[in-house]
């Protein structure tokens, strides 16, 4: 039995003996690493920051009444272009009762005014013209009456412009008629036929009738956020990607840059206006969503590669240069301005010098 198991186990040495022996001499006969080579090239190095925002008219105006009533009709539409003094709107006004009844009261005092005055112009007319009151007495009796008609004719109009808003020396001005301030497009009209309107004052903004903007200036309004607001400046150049529109860029200059910012979600954001340049014959609708990518530093056709090439220590860069068939030496080279992806090189490369590409 022992012979036995002396045997056994003389096998499964001799096993384990073979089996290492095989798989070491497998592993010598592997095919050796090789690895591919990159040469530096001739590139434009851009190093860019991105806001994102919007596309908005330099000049766009809310029109708004100049009394409160209700429109009666909308002479325009969403997209029609208008040039200024032309009708947007028409409205009836609704007087305030308490308007028209200060309005009437003073009318009333006026006409009593006037009655009373002219009843005393013409005894002292009689008067003069019998020689019995000196003429300064007659010119001042006169200039009362003629202020008390000046003043019923004032309340006239007061009155009927309350109620009507047009008077009879208006010449055909009214302020029943709402027309554009500004030539441009129609933006919006956000009001209907038979809406109630009201005209701004000191407590009420008033109701717009119609947004109308110049549509041949429009500026990006965007936002930066604080890390990088400190590296642009006003006069940079901005190239904006506009969503709706992804076969065209556009560019524009900065103009504006906020000298406070807002938390918006955790982050300070500085809002930034930049003006855009429009070709002759384009168009851009208000209000569509951008990209612009702010050029912050640029080389043009200098020496790069790709960052994946460089392993970076401390302060230093390095490569490993072929120096024979898949024979590499470590090198130390200068690098400069990067965008992220490629990087350019100073000092220590030349173009063509192959670079190991790391595996992995």
């Amino acid at each position: 039995m022992k012979k036995a198991l002396r045997i056994l186990a003389l096998v499964v040495f001799v096993a384990l003996v073979g089996y290492v022996v095989k798989y070491l001499y497998s592993q010598s006969k592997k095919d050796p690493i090789i690895y591919e080579t990159q040469s530096a090239e001739i590139a434009t190095i851009i190093n860019k920051t991105v806001a994102t925002g919007s596309v908005v008219p330099r000049r766009e105006i809310e029109i708004k009444p100049q009394e409160s009533g209700i429109i009666t009709e909308i002479y325009v539409e969403e997209g029609d272009m208008v040039k200024s003094g032309d009708i947007i709107a028409k409205l009836r006004i609704i007087p305030e009762v308490v308007q028209v009844n200060n309005a009437e009261a003073q009318l009333r005092r006026a006409k009593i005014a006037a009655t009373n005055a002219e009843i005393e112009f013409k005894r002292n007319q009689k008067l003069y013209d019998e020689k019995v009151i000196p003429e300064s007495e007659y010119l001042s009796e006169k200039l009362k009456y003629e202020t008390t008609l000046a003043d019923r004719d004032a309340a006239e109009n007061n009155l009927q412009l309350i109620k009507e808003g047009v008077t009879k020396n208006m010449n055909g001005q009214t302020n029943t008629i709402i027309r554009s301030t500004i030539d441009g497009m129609v933006l919006d009209v956000p009001i209907k036929e038979g809406t109630m309107v009201t005209k701004s004052n000191t407590f009420n903004p008033g109701t717009t009738i119609a947004n109308v903007a110049d549509m041949t200036e429009m500026i990006f309004e965007g936002q930066v956020d604080e890390t990088e607001v400190g590296k642009i400046k006003e006069g940079m150049e901005l190239m904006l990607s506009i969503g709706a529109i992804d076969e065209e860029k556009f560019s524009a200059k900065l103009e504006f840059i906020a000298p406070k910012g807002v938390e918006e979600n955790g982050a300070i954001q500085f809002e930034i206006k930049a003006g855009v340049t429009l070709k002759e014959g384009q168009f851009i609708r208000a209000g569509y969503s951008a990209t612009a990518d702010i050029v912050l530093d640029r080389r043009d056709s200098v020496l790069a590669v790709k960052e994946q090439l460089i392993t970076f220590s401390n302060d230093s860069a390095f490569i490993e240069i072929e120096t024979a068939p898949q024979i590499f030496e470590k090198r130390q080279i200068q690098t400069g301005l990067s965008d992220g992806i490629t990087i350019e090189v100073t000092d220590g490369l030349t173009k063509e010098e192959k670079i190991k590409v790391p595996k992995g």
